[in-house]
């Protein structure tokens, strides 16, 4: 639980950073299937554009079982936030862990893992937040991740997830400080298909966050 004076403070971040400005979109709905569109670079597994029923996405396969991801957007290093939704199916008691990112390779993650009911926030490799979160397999989850220079100094990374029609929530879920510069880097989406069935990515979009 955060104390009083934190959550007055996060909101204080909130509002000075109330403003974006989008760098970076993308619906997969002009994309041409089958291909991984342009702008998107280092792919790590077979990321390609799938339709189904109307609607297109960028699909992660559900083979071979590893960890993948790919990088998009400009690179950046602070102030910038990204934000997706996913969709995943469990299969038995297996189930997918997928998320977005920031500040490229070495940077911070914001995960669900189902198989943990948990809503995980990384720096690289290690866990720096936790936080209980029930995930519904065959809905889309939204997710959103953002770094901000703190006026005090250092840096916040914030993160939250909400299941499709759900209301996003006003404030962020989890999160932790930084007194290491972040380095610049793109956002990314990354998945590992733990239940052997695909993992599908829509409305990819990185925003710079702008004070008032």
């Amino acid at each position: 639980m955060k104390t009083l004076l934190g959550s007055l403070i996060l909101a204080c971040g909130l509002d000075a950073f109330a403003q974006t400005k989008p760098l970076f979109e993308n619906n997969f709905e002009k994309a041409e299937t089958g291909k991984l569109p342009p702008g998107f670079e280092f792919p790590v597994g077979e990321f390609a554009v799938k339709e189904e029923a109307g609607n297109k996405f960028l699909e992660l396969p559900g083979a071979p079982v590893d960890s993948y991801s790919v990088q998009f957007g400009p690179a950046g290093s602070a102030d910038v936030a990204v934000s997706a939704r996913v969709f995943a199916t469990a299969k038995g008691r297996r189930s997918p862990t997928f998320g977005i990112g920031l500040n490229g390779v070495g940077g911070c993650r914001l995960q669900i893992s189902p198989g943990k009911n948990a809503l995980e926030l990384f720096k690289d490799q290690e866990l720096k937040a936790t936080l209980a979160f029930e995930w519904k397999a065959r809905t889309w989850t939204s997710l959103r991740l953002q770094v901000r220079k703190v006026k005090a100094g250092g840096w916040e990374v914030e993160g939250k997830a909400w299941t499709q029609g759900a209301d996003e929530p006003k404030g962020w879920m989890i999160s932790f400080d930084d007194q290491e510069e972040p380095v610049a880097g793109r956002a990314s989406v990354l998945g590992s298909p733990f239940s052997g069935t695909p993992i599908w990515f829509d409305d990819l979009k990185v925003e710079k966050l702008e004070s008032k």
